[in-house]
């Protein structure tokens, strides 16, 4: 009896002691994207190069601040400053003789639609007031904030971040922040890698070096349906329907970023399965900017006038032409005071003049 006791205390302290030296990693099973590489380097470079791997950037290697090592910007009587220092960057906002001032920790964004820093003042981060604009090499407000100039300097240099905001936003700009159910930012990875979409992977490095069958331990997202791939995988960081409808107005004209949302409302989707974020886009590269390429996606289902229809390809064909489908039926929206045009991802005959549909 006494020996099962021993024994039992010793079991008990390994498995505390394993608990204790996972929770200290901080990453339990996160291997890290130069893992995955070892058996997969083309896609791992190629995803690599993305927005998305691009997603999120310590200060210390944040390129757009390093390109402009000065930028300024003036709303009403507060000015703004960012002034790259060696590896940091120092955000400053003054009215008159007063002063806040804190070096940004994180840069949010690669600026195709704005890159958003975050700092910290007091123990709480902020989000900052204005954001840096590639299509006008400068500084103009952060999308989602008020254009109407602010009450006072602690409103004008940003905008305090609630804990569920800090974990939404860290979560979808990088991989591993949030391990057994617990925010981790100091273990993070900044960008999104290959394990933020298929999950943690050391199961699937155990697998392999057990012999066992590829694709064992690690979530095998090609098998996935376009709906739940739209709404369950992309939507958790792009925003699903259901993320959307909760929102005033549905977000009104600004849904227009939310892609899962967009697409929903389209004829085709609830019409065909395969129909979803990546019928069109491979998840390891960026977007194509070529209204041409889509042509082929459309024409998998769509048929041009002279063919007939079977049983893989039934979709109506276009009256109007067979090329850059896209410019017609998915329109690119001037979302103000974003200085970037959007496509929109509701698929639909999009007349000249009609009202944006919500």
């Amino acid at each position: 009896m006494k020996r099962l006791s021993r024994l039992f205390l010793a079991l008990a302290a390994a498995l505390f002691a394993a608990a204790l030296a996972m929770s200290q990693s901080g990453k339990p099973g996160y291997v890290g994207t130069n893992t995955c590489a070892v058996c997969h380097s083309e896609i791992v470079e190629q995803q690599q190069q993305t927005a998305m791997a691009k997603a999120l950037e310590p200060i210390g290697s944040c390129r757009i601040l390093d390109k402009h090592p000065l930028l300024k910007f003036q709303q009403g009587r507060f000015s703004y400053r960012i002034e790259r220092k060696g590896n940091q960057s120092i955000y400053t906002v003054t009215e008159g003789q007063a002063v806040v001032s804190a070096p940004i920790q994180f840069c949010f964004g690669q600026g195709k639609s704005g890159q958003t820093y975050v700092y910290e003042l007091n123990g709480v981060k902020y989000e900052s007031r204005v954001s840096f604009y590639n299509a006008i090499d400068g500084l103009d407000i952060t999308l989602g904030h008020s254009p109407e100039a602010p009450k006072t300097l602690i409103e004008a240099a940003g905008r305090a971040m609630s804990v569920d905001e800090e974990k939404n936003c860290f979560f979808c700009h990088s991989t591993g922040t949030n391990v057994a159910q617990r925010f981790q930012l100091e273990k993070m990875t900044p960008g999104i890698g290959c394990e933020a979409c298929h999950g943690p992977g050391e199961p699937h490095v155990a697998a392999m070096k057990a012999g066992e069958k590829a694709g064992t331990g690690i979530k095998k997202l090609g098998q996935v349906d376009g709906d739940d791939m739209t709404q369950t995988v992309c939507g958790q960081c792009h925003r699903s329907v259901d993320d959307v409808i909760e929102m005033p107005n549905r977000a009104g004209i600004n849904n227009v970023r939310f892609q899962p949302y967009r697409i929903f409302h389209s004829k085709c989707y609830s019409a065909d399965r395969r129909i979803g974020c990546t019928a069109c886009h491979d998840p390891h590269g960026d977007p194509s900017a070529n209204a041409a390429f889509y042509d082929a996606k459309c024409l998998a289902c769509h048929l041009t006038k002279t063919e007939k229809a079977t049983a893989e390809r039934s979709a109506r064909a276009c009256p109007t032409g067979k090329s850059k489908c896209t410019d017609c039926h998915m329109p690119k929206i001037d979302l103000p005071g974003a200085h970037f045009k959007f496509t929109d991802h509701r698929i639909r005959i999009a007349r000249e003049g009609a009202p944006y549909p919500n």
